[in-house]
């Protein structure tokens, strides 16, 4: 072999329940049997990106990936790549227009309008390894920042580049920090809140769990610019693997001297610790977030005062999330200028996304600020399966709201998506083809939001209660002339006077398919029909007597025996005590038993 390999195994959420490990597994043993340890180094990474092709395998210096990796495929992988220097063509990528076999990973359409900042190390290091982030300039930004620039240059350079918060709203970054730091106190804090509780999301649990150095550095070098000595991160439960490499990441970088006291020999002390939240939504609303770090339940406040002002035990408090603090190093080593090249005019950098729903290519993408909707669902996400269409996105999780194809050239920023009713949110991008209801889509996220409602706010509590119960009764069937207007009235009226973020972006679902998908609501009201077939209630099965066999699949695999009809005889739905499962439709294999809803009139 003329050279090392570098195999990098991805161990995202995503490949990590494909089987990856027992994919390195095997791989180790493979290597091991051929007599290569000395020539092939295995490195388990973070999330790659395209979670739909995995579990993801790169190998490098080749830049080959293998994707959909099986455990039965790594002794094929060994003896024809490893060994003879044959790469496995049936497991590289192959363009969906040309049938062309893609074999340099950067060359996959998924990558090529991308632009990697925050996920610059994702999948292409080990995350546990303090050493591998050091060699790709880890730590040199806060070095940089102790050693050569006082604390207002700092500052300016964050300035300079245009950082906004990552985590929804877009509030420039320098401006939090300058309050932070004007704010009087003789304790101050800087907090990332990596809670991420929206369906869909998964960002910041890729970048804490493929590169937790990058959060570290950031998070030190805000406490450098606000004259914070301690720090916490805020990470949910259910992300096991992330609080194990933050806490593995906080231990190196003590034992390194990148934390803890006289960093770099600058009299700067700062020091990390990891706090786990319970996966209430609603914390990830700042006040809430700092309660529930307090050891109190976690409910929001009225603000002001904000928490750079009065925070973390009534101290003034930097808090951003991930992403925030993932751009931090880069800006300083390549300076705000830099930055602010990239994106538009207001909204600069990149922006990472989490593709899913109705979409070919699942995954995380990091797209410059800027790049439309188009460009991320088609050219990158590569559109809706089976030749789909894709009638709509919902961006900004459950508390953003959807977006129509007539918009989806619309550059991605903080300002044009609030203008179509929806928001940046963190960055979870769902795609919705035609097969979807708009109205079960609303309901679907309203009742995420009323179940994640702490209850202490009266339009929070009780209006998305009756919000959702107006949802149901349409989705039902049951839904009266009028209802439109009184879920808008009532969203409008909790938007402008819930006490939190949670409360006052809830609505924005329902309002946001009313605004653009009024037909179906009407359709579901006035006729009693769902076009998309999904609102169970609403549906009718029967069954065609020419088509019927009389084979009794249907009536064995009903739950309430409601089919009259034995071996030989055309079987019969009884409609009244049908409960509308849907399993005869699933199983009748001559298409004998037909769903109908009606059309829309």
């Amino acid at each position: 072999m003329a050279q090392r390999l570098n195999v990098l195994v991805c161990s995202g959420a995503s490949c990590l329940s494909s089987g990856s490990i027992e994919i390195k597994k095997k791989m180790l043993e493979e290597i091991k049997k051929a007599g290569l340890e000395d020539e092939i180094r295995i490195i388990e990474t973070g999330c790659m990106g395209p979670c739909e092709l995995g579990p993801v395998i790169l190998v490098y210096p080749d830049e080959i990936l293998y994707k959909k990796v099986k455990k039965k495929d790594v002794e094929e992988i060994v003896e024809n790549h490893f060994l003879k220097g044959r790469p496995v063509e049936r497991l590289l990528y192959k363009s969906p227009e040309t049938e062309k076999l893609i074999k340099k990973h950067e060359e996959i359409d998924y990558f090529k309008k991308q632009k990697k900042i925050v996920l610059r190390n994702c999948g292409m290091i080990d995350p546990e390894s303090l050493e591998e982030y050091v060699a790709l300039d880890g730590y040199e930004a806060l070095g940089k920042a102790l050693t050569e620039m006082s604390r207002d240059e700092v500052l300016k350079e964050i300035e300079t580049s245009g950082l906004r918060g990552r985590g929804g709203a877009g509030f420039p970054t320098h401006l939090k920090w300058k309050f932070t730091k004007d704010a009087e106190g003789d304790q101050k804090f800087v907090v990332c809140n990596a809670d991420e509780g929206d369906p869909g999301a998964f960002m910041d649990r890729s970048v804490v769990e493929g590169d937790p150095h990058t959060v570290l550095e950031g998070m030190a070098i805000a406490g450098y610019v606000v004259g914070a000595s301690k720090g916490y991160i805020y990470v949910r439960a259910e992300y096991p693997l992330a609080i194990e490499r933050l806490r593995k990441a906080i231990k190196d970088a003590k034992e390194y001297g990148f934390l803890g006291e006289n960093i770099f020999d600058s009299g700067f002390d700062f020091d990390l610790e990891v706090r786990i939240g319970a996966g209430a939504f609603v914390c990830g609303e700042e006040t809430a977030l700092i309660h529930s770090i307090e050891g109190k339940r976690g409910t929001p406040r009225p603000r002001p005062p904000y928490p750079s002002i009065s925070g973390l035990w009534e101290k003034p408090t930097n808090l951003n999330n991930v992403e925030t603090y993932a751009n931090v190093r880069h800006i300083i080593l390549k300076g705000g200028d830099w930055f602010a090249s990239i994106g538009t005019e207001s909204s600069k950098g990149t922006k990472v996304f989490a593709l899913s729903g109705d979409i070919q290519n699942t995954g995380l993408a990091e797209v410059p600020m800027g790049t439309t909707i188009n460009e991320l669902i088609y050219d990158i996400g590569g559109g809706a399966p089976e030749g789909k269409e894709i009638k709509a996105v919902q961006l900004g999780g459950p508390s953003g709201g959807c977006i129509t194809k007539e918009y989806f050239d619309t550059p991605i920023d903080y300002e044009s998506l609030t203008e179509l009713g929806a928001m940046m949110g963190s960055g979870g991008v769902i795609a919705m083809s035609q097969d979807t209801c708009m109205v079960n889509t609303a309901k679907f996220f309203l009742d995420f939001n009323t179940f994640e409602s702490c209850g202490k706010c009266t339009p929070c509590r009780v209006g998305l209660k009756q919000m959702y119960k107006m949802l149901d009764k349409i989705t039902k069937g049951e839904g009266e002339k009028g209802d439109i207007d009184k879920l808008v009235e009532l969203g409008e009226s909790i938007k402008k006077t819930a006490l939190c973020g949670l409360g006052q972006t809830a609505p924005n679902p329902v309002l946001s398919t009313i605004k653009y998908f009024r037909n179906e609501y009407r359709q579901h009201i006035e006729n009693k029909k769902c076009s998309a077939m999904v609102c169970t209630d609403l549906l009718t099965y029967t069954i065609d007597p020419d088509k019927c066999k009389a084979c009794t699949l249907c009536a064995q695999n009903c739950p309430v025996d409601c089919i009259d009809g034995e071996r030989g005889v055309v079987h019969e739905i009884r409609e009244d005590e049908c409960i509308k499962c849907g399993n005869c439709y699933d199983v009748c294999p001559f298409d004998a038993v037909i769903k109908t809803t009606g059309e829309l009139e």
